[in-house]
């Protein structure tokens, strides 16, 4: 039998893994919202399932939930499809009209029972290892791991029989349709699963960490990839490496497991969203920077390349008639010395025969504004990269 220490942090990492896979999907497909839209608008479905079998074990609760959670996807397409509004409002519109029903049925009918809304929402993963699964009077553990392991299992098995149709569809409905992949059966599908692992996830972690297990990990990973399956491994890796260390940084402050699981979440992504390499804010605002001083670089040239007289061509220029900054002309002119596209005599710029070719590019491009033209551009002279 293991400790009640690791079985929590066993059932909180598969609860990640679980999370994870949908919330790749979820993300790519600009839904993230409607997560925390079923992970609320499923309490009716829960109590509706537990007045009809009195019974907080049964997979009705389960079942029924699940099939909230898709009235849930319903309603707001339903709604959105009418142009009235748009998908943002119409999840701000079901979601707390459903969920408001399960709190009612929950005062009127199970003011006896711990299904109460502090549970839903916060969930505790303290109290999960002392609800265990017997079986012909052997304790086999958990029960909450039992149910979201099989849900993972359930998850994995329809991820790799329906993998390319999931990609295609994602990415591009119109070719998942010429394919003859339905897409709003994909859809529904994704959307059952992503309802099914959050109603079992219930009972353990809460709605919150649900949500925040389902897209923190899957929005970090689209910080870092573009390819879908190194995207899904990272969100599974981010996803256990925050329900461990959240584990383990709840015991040391002694706080809540739920809330340090998803504070870790939340630094990870705030790491990740300020240092990935591509994406990252801090990489964001370089390019930014390095995109500004090209800019300032085809200007100047242009300039160059339009005024013979000496006095347009010195370098006190770039001060006086362009009004830069001393310490931006200066970048500007190291840039262009660098890409060998001045020379610079007693103060006074020239262009080089490289520097007439890239100008005479520039224009032409500016000219036509074809893509492929700049692309060329970077290759022949090297300019984007200093």
């Amino acid at each position: 039998m293991m400790s009640a220490g690791l079985e929590i942090q066993l059932i909180a990492a598969v609860t990640a893994i679980a999370c994870a896979i949908p919330g790749v999907f979820l993300v790519l497909r600009k839904m993230a919202l409607i997560s925390d839209a079923i992970s609320h608008s499923i309490l009716p479905g829960i109590v509706i399932g537990f007045m009809i079998t009195q019974d907080l074990a049964s997979p009705w609760l389960i079942l029924l939930a699940a099939f909230s959670g898709i009235i849930t996807v319903v309603l707001v397409e339903l709604i959105q499809k009418t142009g009235l509004v748009k998908e943002d409002t119409a999840i701000g519109l079901v979601f707390p009209a459903l969920f408001s029903i399960g709190v009612i049925l929950i005062a009127q009918n199970a003011n006896d029972v711990h299904l109460d809304v502090d549970a839903v929402l916060l969930g505790e993963l303290a109290f999960a290892p002392f609800d265990r699964l017997i079986i012909n009077g052997a304790d086999v553990g958990p029960k909450s791991l039992w149910i979201i392991s099989g849900i993972l299992v359930l998850t994995l098995v329809l991820l790799l029989a329906f993998y390319k149709e999931l990609k295609i569809s994602t990415f591009d409905i119109g070719l998942s349709s010429a394919l003859g992949f339905s897409p709003v059966i994909l859809h529904y599908g994704l959307m059952s699963v992503a309802s099914v692992t959050t109603v079992a996830a219930f009972d353990a972690v809460g709605a919150i960490l649900v949500v925040a297990l389902m897209i923190t990990p899957a929005a970090a990973s689209y910080l870092l990839t573009t390819d879908l399956k190194k995207m899904l491994v990272l969100s599974v890796l981010f996803g256990v490496i925050s329900a461990i260390g959240g584990y383990w940084a709840a015991r040391a402050l002694d706080a809540s497991i739920a809330g340090s699981i998803t504070t870790v979440l939340a630094l990870l992504f705030l790491l990740i969203y300020l240092f990935a390499p591509s994406k990252g804010l801090i990489a964001v605002l370089i390019r930014q920077k390095r995109q500004r001083t090209e800019v300032s670089l085809l200007t100047f040239l242009l300039h160059l390349n339009n005024h013979d007289s000496i006095e347009e061509r010195r370098v006190a220029h770039l001060q006086e008639h362009i009004n830069w900054q001393k310490v931006r002309a200066q970048t500007v002119l190291d840039l262009a010395v660098q890409n060998n596209m001045i020379t610079i005599n007693d103060k006074v710029v020239s262009l080089t025969q490289k520097g007439l070719e890239f100008t005479e590019k520039a224009l032409e491009y500016i000219i036509t504004n074809k893509d492929e033209k700049i692309e060329d551009m970077k290759d022949d002279f090297f300019l984007f990269r200093g």
